[in-house]
């Protein structure tokens, strides 16, 4: 089974806080947390952690940062034949507030202009796509030409590119706020209100016409399944750093999902690995073994 992840790669500078720090004061950081990161390129990684036959098809500048990241590719055992380097690009970076005292954090990323296709041809086939929104076109491309690969889209934000390749794909997760956007709508906390996820659900699903997975992070998610509309519930944990466990959720999604398990358990794994992430600093470093996800016993 070979899968492609097609999106953003930045390198990740983490700093975990026991508060959010004040304005016009100093700060001496212990230990701070150093790797790779981003959406599909975070999803890449837990596959090929987890042992899958798994292509990173990202954008990366000719930099200090963007050998970090070929590096950690290489070491995890990624095909990088399609993680182009590009001269005269500037590698993005993240530098991130980790408030361990409630799990969440704050992001200051630099980015370059962003690039829409890859100059290289993609002419691999696949049978898994895991995509988010970054370089649309090379993702369009990479969909017209497995049209009989599973597709996963991580619709994190809203915007005209995610929304023309939501109507390509077999799988749309979708966060909270992409589905309140999109329709138009504030979710209610506790996010428990059946009637109006099936509201909002129904809408993706009427316009989109494919499979709708609506994230509400610790919360778990929402879909239907066999005709019946389902909150799958994620576990419980005492969080201290949210950074990536919404990547790691969609890149154990494609795992399982493309493993042949059923959604509601691939749905229900996929939580569990996003929960554990939560536990620990840093994307990568958090990104639990397929054996730690599979110990937990979710008969459904």
């Amino acid at each position: 089974m070979k899968i492609a992840c097609i999106g953003h790669s930045t390198y990740d500078i983490t700093l975990p806080m026991d508060n959010f720090p004040k304005e016009n004061f100093k700060y001496r950081i212990k230990n701070h947390v150093k790797c790779g990161g981003g959406p599909a390129s975070n999803g890449a990684y837990l596959l090929a952690k987890w042992g899958m036959d798994v292509s990173i098809i990202s954008i990366i500048g000719d930099d200090f940062y963007g050998k970090k990241i070929l590096e950690d590719f290489k070491e995890i055992g990624a095909n990088t034949d399609y993680l182009e380097i590009k001269n005269n690009f500037l590698t993005s970076s993240s530098y991130i507030i980790a408030n361990k005292s409630n799990g969440s954090r704050t992001i200051l990323t630099t980015k370059d202009t962003p690039i829409r296709k890859h100059t290289k041809e993609i002419n691999s086939k696949f049978d898994l796509i895991l995509i988010d929104g970054e370089h649309p076109d090379t993702a369009c491309e990479v969909l017209e030409n497995n049209p009989k690969a599973i597709s996963i889209l991580d619709a994190g934000r809203l915007n005209d590119d995610i929304i023309s390749l939501a109507k390509k794909v077999s799988y749309i997760i979708c966060s909270k706020d992409f589905a309140e956007e999109f329709c138009k709508e504030k979710l209610s906390p506790p996010y428990d209100n059946l009637n109006q996820l099936k509201n909002i659900y129904n809408t993706l699903k009427d316009f989109f016409n494919t499979n709708i997975i609506i994230t509400l992070e610790a919360n778990g998610s929402f879909t239907e399944i066999n005709n019946q509309y389902k909150i799958i519930p994620s576990i419980s944990v005492k969080s201290i750093d949210s950074t990536g466990a919404g990547d790691i959720f969609h890149g154990a999604f494609t795992y399982f999902i493309g493993n042949d398990y059923p959604l509601e358990s691939a749905i229900k794994y996929a939580s569990i690995a996003g929960a554990i992430s939560v536990t620990r600093v840093g994307s990568r470093f958090s990104i639990p073994t397929l054996e730690e996800v599979l110990k937990y016993d979710i008969t459904i």
